[in-house]
Parts: C-alpha cells; structure tokens; sequence
C-alpha cells in the first residue's frame, strides 16, 4: 500500500478530522493529510471531490466519504484491501 490509496482533508480546528485520522493510525492506514487552511488547492481539491464544504473528506481510493461516518470508512477500506 502507498501513502497516496487514502487522502484525508482536514483543519486543525476540525475535532472529527482528529477523530478520523486517529481512527486511520489505530487501524494502521497510511494516509496523506493535507489540510484546507493552510493548502488553498487543497480546499480546492476537498470542495471538488466532495461537492459541499464539510470537513473531513477522505478520498479512499476514489471513494469519497464526507465526515468521521466509521462504516462509510470500514466499507471502503475493506473494499480497497486496506484493512
């Protein structure tokens, strides 16, 4: 697996993307964290994908999950082999 199979945007205001990149680091997924505030295109990128504003969005492979929503998660990640 590389780092670049799960994407999580975040800020570092967000209590849920705190809870789901610690919910990723306990199942031991890699992931790149970019974070909207500081990263312009990323915000970009997170509204692009997500089609609204919400935070986080995590890009798991192609699959777009708006929010800390754990089963939304655990489908994905088992979907794409990564857990």
């Amino acid at each position: 697996m590389n780092n670049n199979d799960v994407t999580i945007y975040t800020a570092s205001w967000c209590g849920f993307c705190h809870a789901a990149k610690d919910y990723l680091n306990k199942l031991g997924v890699k992931f790149t964290d970019l974070d909207v505030e500081k990263d312009p295109s990323a915000a970009q990128a997170a509204v692009s994908k997500s089609k609204q504003m919400g935070i986080p969005v995590l890009d798991i492979d192609g699959d777009i999950i708006v929010g800390f929503d754990r089963p939304k998660i655990d489908a994905s990640l088992k979907a794409h082999s990564l857990i």
